[in-house]
């Protein structure tokens, strides 16, 4: 197992410890690759020199390259930052470093962290001793090698003291929700909305489920059953919509069979007088579908969305 030590930007942290949300996104400007963590794995925060202190962290989920606007629909102030014109212009200053044209929406790295901490200043912990000044992004431990094991030792004797209850301390990743996720699915860390809108993106590869639309602006990931009502943030309990048709699915007057076959409701025509686009779809497939089984939509969701949302 490996943790990875982040460098990161002061008034990042800062802004997003005193807000303590319950999911991050650690962006990097330039979109570079991050291919260094498995799903749980321990991503620590090192502050800027001279605050050479690793402050706190977070449990990774999922890298993905997003256009810095649907990064802040899908996490908001939980990019560290108080607004979309203060994120982007961060962002900016970094980019416009290297390149001297400003993108009005660029493709930002977004490393989604779940479960994050946030250690009061009293309870920092110094850098290992091989760190060098030099390191710009960050750096790689194995569990397994001495200063790896020495600051996981640290780390957990941190999270007993200041009696922090999402980490497990056998297996390394967060709880809360494996309850919720039903019987025999894969154990995802705790989700929040954003990682669940971004890994339910990349599973139905950008693409609307029904539609095949790849634009973007115009996707959702839709719950099948309501978070509201004990429907988890995981991805067997969501599916890419294009906007139209979430707001249609949410409503009942579209479901999905359990042989991801679209069922359109008579309620369409009956409510509001029209919807011929709609009944073209009524038996056909699902245009995409993920490639892993764990992604796909679950039964008991589906099972549960025909029975209680679907008008017929």
């Amino acid at each position: 197992m490996k943790l990875y030590i982040g460098v990161t930007n002061n008034d990042w942290f800062e802004f997003l410890a005193r807000h303590k949300p319950d999911e991050v996104n650690f962006w990097r400007p330039g979109g570079q690759a991050f291919n260094v963590l498995e799903p749980g794995g321990l991503f620590l925060f090192k502050l800027h020199s001279p605050l050479n202190f690793i402050a706190g962290g977070g449990f990774f989920v999922r890298y993905s390259r997003l256009p810095v606007s649907l990064a802040w629909e899908a996490f908001g102030i939980k990019n560290g930052a108080p607004d979309y014109e203060t994120l982007l212009q961060m962002i900016q200053r970094y980019r416009t470093r290297s390149n001297s044209h400003i993108e009005t929406d660029p493709v930002i790295g977004c490393i989604i962290l779940t479960s994050p901490f946030f250690f009061e200043r009293s309870e920092w912990i110094p850098v290992p001793p091989d760190w060098k000044p030099n390191i710009v992004q960050g750096k790689s431990y194995e569990t397994d090698s001495f200063v790896g094991r020495s600051l996981m030792r640290r780390i957990e004797e941190k999270f007993h003291s200041l009696q922090f209850t999402g980490f497990n301390h056998d297996t390394g990743w967060a709880e809360g929700e494996g309850d919720r996720y039903g019987a025999g699915h894969f154990v995802y860390p705790r989700l929040g909305q954003g990682a669940f809108r971004v890994l339910v993106t990349e599973a139905y590869k950008r693409r609307c489920a029904i539609t095949g639309e790849k634009t973007l602006p115009v996707l959702e990931a839709a719950h099948i059953k309501p978070y509201s009502l004990q429907g988890p943030h995981h991805p067997a309990n969501g599916i890419l919509l294009r906007k139209d048709l979430h707001a249609l699915f949410d409503r009942g007057y579209m479901t999905i069979s359990l042989d991801y076959r679209i069922e359109v409701s008579k309620r369409i025509k009956e409510d509001f007088g029209n919807g011929r686009d709609y009944y073209a779809l009524h038996g056909k497939k699902l245009r995409e579908i993920p490639e892993r089984v764990i992604e796909r939509p679950g039964r008991e969701f589906l099972e549960w969305h025909n029975q209680n949302r679907y008008l017929g």
